[in-house]
């Protein structure tokens, strides 16, 4: 399964062991880590897949491969700016969403809008919106988006 990890480009030394976590766990359970290629969460959660040797996708804002961090195998240009957000999550099965600013705000929101499931770590919690499973821990998180698309199929 490939799962689309979304989350601030700006983080601090928790929340970037918190995502590397979250990637070292997809990884380990044999999936695919999608993301928006750039720094912070996404570099911290592309190199915990690959410690793991997971394999690494990342959809970049720019038309330069080279600006993707260097823990991204497999770099995506699209030229798009920030409007490459939907394209980070409609390339996963499932989304998971760790800290985040505005950009993850607007991913959140195409996440539920295709009908992606979503496990929160230390995320947006928006009130009356359902569809984000906020989670404790990087375990909880993937495991609830494996029971999610499993019960899609």
């Amino acid at each position: 399964m490939r799962v689309s990890v979304i989350g601030g480009s700006t983080v601090t030394d928790e929340q970037y062991a918190l995502a590397r976590a979250v990637g070292r766990e997809l990884a380990a359970r044999g999936h695919e880590v999608v993301c928006g290629g750039r720094g912070g969460v996404m570099e911290a959660v592309c190199r915990g897949a690959r410690e793991r040797d997971g394999h690494t996708i990342g959809i970049l804002p720019s038309e330069r491969p080279e600006q993707a961090n260097e823990y991204v195998q497999t770099p995506i240009v699209t030229g798009l700016g920030n409007a490459r957000n939907v394209l980070v999550v409609l390339n996963g099965d499932a989304v998971v969403a760790i800290d985040g600013g505005p950009g993850t705000l607007s991913e959140l929101g195409h996440a539920l809008d295709v009908g992606r499931p979503v496990a929160g770590l230390e995320t947006h919690r928006i009130e009356d919106v359902e569809g984000i499973e906020h989670v404790g821990d990087p375990g909880a998180a993937v495991a609830h988006v494996e029971a999610a698309v499993g019960e899609q199929f």
